[in-house]
């Protein structure tokens, strides 16, 4: 097993590169890639990075040098043949071949297309414009090197017992959380760390952790690389950025409400079982439910992503009941913001009446919260999303109005024609 403290504390990039793999990011980003790769490829797209906590000045804590080699190192990277073979060959989800052909032979060849870095006071504004399917890729290794610059600035001028004493602070606070966890019948449990985790070396440990206390509960990864290294199931479907895009081409009110069902439409034809699972937040959950075709009642589940989960649980159950579906055959995952404390009043709460599984993100991959002086270790909600679509700008309101995204003439065109009233605003922690 790799020690970190030591490592970080002789941290030479060029040795430890933030973003190793091509394949170092989530998985349902490849399954998007695929679809938008086969469905929309002409699609141009802008991605953008946005800082939801202010609080934290990214360009006064990272260094801008530095920022721009881990980027460039990333441009440089390709898929190996291993991974290649990993990608093709792998049974995913009970499915070989999950990956097309033509699919595989552009992403055998793909490199990562050009960023715009400008620093803007404290902040970073970094932007990755081209085709939707290339541009997209940048998303997750974009986060992961900036969350964890921001981490190797605050480790810098600690020295190597101080590093040992906080690894081992956290390891324990990990394991700890663990061995809660494990105390739960029946649960299912993912990692979907890697966007906003500490380093990859600590989501990696963080892994095999989760392996060896929670054995069977504990269901796979998110990130395709540790997936591949420590041989556990690859999880995930789908994001919000495919209605996002998919909405901003819409020519009318009509096509436009239309949207976010054509997406999964796109997604049926494609995929079947456990990776039909509906993200419907995009626009109000309840809203798309109430006008969703009666053939999405006939998928695998739902995932709640915003807004309170146990009021999002309950709305999905009772759609299910109103189209003739019996929630106990149904799934529900839940992925906004979980620690055990809430995975535990979950399950409990709902573990009898629907299947119900976890994807576990910042606080399993980030949870360094009091470590340090002035908590400068603690995780922090950065995003990286499609900003416009074929030069029209992009909206999310999901079910928290403090995540809403795009402009505000935009945002009251969407709330009318998605029918969103007024929303509970809930406090974004990561």
């Amino acid at each position: 097993m790799v020690d970190i403290a030591t490592r970080v504390y002789n941290h030479k990039w060029k040795i430890d590169p933030i973003v190793r793999s091509l394949i170092d990011t989530d998985f349902y980003k490849l399954l998007m890639c695929q679809s938008v790769f086969r469905n929309k490829p002409q699609t141009d797209v802008v991605f953008s990075l946005i800082n939801r906590s202010n609080h934290v000045p990214l360009a006064h804590l990272i260094d801008e040098g530095e920022l721009r080699e881990q980027l460039d190192h990333i441009r440089t990277l390709s898929l190996s043949r291993g991974e290649s073979t990993w990608l093709r060959g792998n049974m995913f989800y009970g499915k070989r071949q999950m990956f097309r052909s033509d699919f595989m032979e552009w992403f055998e060849n793909m490199r990562l297309p050009p960023y715009h870095l400008e620093r803007k006071g404290d902040q970073y504004e970094l932007t990755f414009e081209g085709k939707w399917h290339e541009v997209m890729l940048w998303e997750i290794p974009a986060l992961a090197v900036l969350m964890e610059l921001r981490s190797r600035a605050v480790l810098n001028d600690m020295r190597r017992f101080e590093l040992q004493v906080l690894y081992a602070r956290a390891m324990t606070r990990v394991w700890q959380k663990i061995e809660q966890l494990g105390t739960i019948d029946g649960l299912g449990i993912a990692d979907f760390g890697t966007r906003r985790r500490h380093s990859f070396l600590w989501q990696d440990w963080c892994v095999q952790a989760m392996m060896e206390g929670l054995g069977e509960s504990f269901t796979g990864t998110s990130n395709c690389l540790i997936a591949m290294r420590r041989e556990v199931e690859a999880i995930g479907t789908n994001a919000h950025e495919l209605p996002m895009v998919y909405s901003a081409l819409a020519e009318s009110d009509t096509e436009l409400a239309q949207a976010p069902y054509d997406v999964l439409s796109d997604w049926h034809d494609e995929h079947d079982g456990n990776l039909r699972i509906i993200l419907p937040d995009t626009y109000g959950t309840k809203g798309f439910l109430d006008h969703a075709p009666d053939w999405l009642a006939g998928w695998t589940g739902i995932r709640i992503d915003s807004g309170d989960p146990a009021t999002g649980a309950e709305i999905a159950i009772d759609w299910w009941k109103s189209r003739g579906e019996d929630p106990m055959q149904k799934r529900v995952i839940f992925s906004d913001g979980l620690d055990v404390e809430k995975i535990k009043e979950l399950h409990s709460q709902f573990a009898h009446r629907t299947k119900v599984s976890f994807g576990w993100g910042t606080l399993l991959t980030n949870d360094f919260r009091g470590f340090v002086p002035n908590d400068a270790l603690a995780p922090f909600s950065v995003v990286c999303k499609a900003v416009s679509a074929n030069g029209r700008p992009t909206v999310k309101l999901s079910d928290n109005p403090h995540k809403a995204m795009g402009p505000a003439d935009q945002i009251d065109r969407y709330k009318r024609v998605f029918g969103v009233g007024a929303q509970e605003a809930i406090e974004v922690i990561v």
